[in-house]
């Protein structure tokens, strides 16, 4: 890919200093290593809705489904300031193109999840959602996002690179246009991928493919889209991944010799136990798949659905 994925992101995971006391949440994974593949749009939506820096906190207050934006100790309500310039915002980064957000955690704005809302006591609860962030994934809910807190866990760190990934690739689809024949390579090719984070909507998605040319291709499209993107959302876990290679195991058992054949099941034994990462089974199938020139597999993104330098794939 020619041009980076562009992403979303709060400005101060970037290094901006745009926080309430003048300060930065810079995030150096994501700026000095997925930032050689991404090109970010910073978005701080306090700054952008007009309030300086530093400036006094902010937190939310009342019903935890629609909260108040409320200044700290003075209690000013700056909900309508940040709606309006919401409802301006989002109409522009609806056209930015970009295939994922990640959010500031704990964020009164931007917080994805589990951000602290107050109720009439002072009291608060752990299950608020930053304003900004509850209307940027209403109007966009099929956009890969995350922030930067969870990120820390590698397998939601890799689940959402991965549909990143994938929605570029879908959205480059859709871009030299929707036909049957490459919606079918599409699946294909993701075949693989798609069964290591859920088999069920693999077989579902497969049906989908199936019935191209019998669908209208706005509402397949549509469908297999909201379909694609809703089971990436689920973590491929060791059992699944072990299922996908035991599956690729069979395209060789009638070419290996026995030794090769324990080689590779012991190595993907290992990996269901845990002791060694899934990057080294990948490395021996992929040395098998060039040996006997298995085409179908070659193309599998599950092999390669991010780049190496990432190194998602090394750790046990």
């Amino acid at each position: 890919m020619e041009d980076k994925i562009r992403l979303g992101i709060s400005a101060c995971l970037l290094g901006q200093k745009v926080r309430f006391d003048g300060g930065h949440k810079f995030d150096p994974f994501l700026v000095n290593t997925l930032g050689q593949f991404v090109e970010y749009v910073p978005v701080c939506p306090e700054v952008e809705s007009g309030f300086p820096v530093p400036r006094e906190a902010f937190r939310l207050v009342g019903d935890p489904a629609a909260p108040r934006l409320m200044t700290r100790h003075s209690g000013i309500d700056a909900t309508p300031r940040m709606e309006a310039w919401i409802a301006g915002k989002l109409p522009v980064l609806e056209k930015e193109s970009l295939c994922g957000f990640i959010f500031k955690s704990k964020s009164p704005s931007s917080g994805m999840e589990r951000v602290k809302v107050y109720n009439d006591k002072g009291v608060a609860q752990k299950n608020g959602v930053g304003i900004f962030a509850r209307a940027l994934m209403a109007r966009l809910p099929l956009l890969p996002v995350e922030e930067e807190g969870r990120l820390q866990d590698i397998q939601l760190r890799e689940n959402f690179i991965v549909r990143i990934f994938v929605y570029r690739r879908w959205r480059e689809l859709l871009a030299v246009g929707a036909t049957a024949g490459r919606l079918v390579d599409f699946q294909r090719r993701h075949k693989l991928l798609l069964m290591a984070h859920s088999p069920e909507m693999a077989r579902q998605l497969g049906k989908l493919v199936a019935a191209a040319g019998s669908r209208a291709p706005d509402g397949l499209f549509n469908e297999y889209e909201q379909l694609l993107l809703t089971a990436l959302k689920q973590k491929a876990t060791v059992r699944k991944n072990v299922n996908v290679l035991q599956h690729m195991f069979g395209y060789f058992k009638k070419k290996l010799d026995d030794f090769e054949k324990r080689e590779l099941l012991t190595v993907i034994e290992n990996y269901r136990q845990n002791l060694i990462p899934l990057i080294v089974p990948i490395t021996l199938l992929k040395h098998y798949i060039d040996k006997f020139q298995q085409t179908y597999l070659r193309d599998q993104y599950f092999l390669d659905p991010h780049p190496l330098e990432l190194k998602l794939r090394n750790h046990a």
